[in-house]
């Protein structure tokens, strides 16, 4: 695919009434049409003999964060946080806040919510205290919720008009591609400071796609 051909491919965000957030793309000639909708199914590790359920979202970008800041409610009155980004080339950065209030997180987390929509090199997860159960608003701006029980986070979804959709094919499931900028990269030390999650004088730097 050449340049001009590239480029009008990532410019193209909507999908009939899906739109994307500025933070992925499907990859070029790529078969999976981007839709709203979520799956359930099964995490498994076997090294830890680990089982749990797991719920996948894929949420339109004009309701997404509200959807994301819904999802947390079930967790809990407090919480514990872990803030992931990608911006330093191909080394993974990770900080983690435990016992915060959620209202208190949810404020933080609003003040960065371009951040987190539109960086595809910003992920977090936010986990009850205590008890198993996590939402993960990850790099490809996808919903995932681990729980023994999801059927408080899909009262969520049905009452966000987010229907169950099985064998939906998500963004992440074939070539895609990310994209962010250096101000992004600056953002993500900020909210990892403003957590108390990161080291303020920690130096990122980022590329676009």
């Amino acid at each position: 695919m050449n340049r001009d051909r590239l480029s009008a491919h990532l410019s193209v965000g909507r999908y009939g009434d899906f739109q994307l957030t500025g933070a992925v793309r499907p990859g070029p000639g790529v078969p999976v049409l981007p839709r709203e909708g979520y799956r359930v199914g099964v995490f498994r590790d076997r090294d830890a003999g680990l089982r749990i359920p797991v719920l996948s979202a894929a949420v339109s970008a004009d309701r997404l964060f509200d959807t994301f800041l819904a999802l947390l409610r079930p967790l809990g009155a407090v919480v514990d946080v872990v803030l992931e980004g990608s911006h330093a080339g191909d080394r993974h950065a990770e900080f983690r806040r435990d016992h915060i209030d959620r209202p208190v997180l949810a404020s933080h987390l609003c003040d960065f919510e371009d951040l987190l929509t539109d960086d595809g090199c910003t992920g977090v997860a936010v986990l009850a205290a205590g008890r198993p159960a996590e939402v993960q608003f990850d790099e490809h701006k996808l919903l995932h919720v681990y729980a023994p029980d999801l059927r408080p986070f899909r009262r969520v979804l049905r009452r966000a008009g987010v229907g169950r959709r099985p064998g939906l094919a998500l963004i992440s499931d074939a070539e895609h591609l990310h994209h962010t900028n250096p101000g992004h990269a600056e953002e993500f030390r900020s909210l990892a400071a403003r957590l108390g999650a990161g080291d303020p004088d920690r130096v990122y730097s980022a590329d676009g796609w």
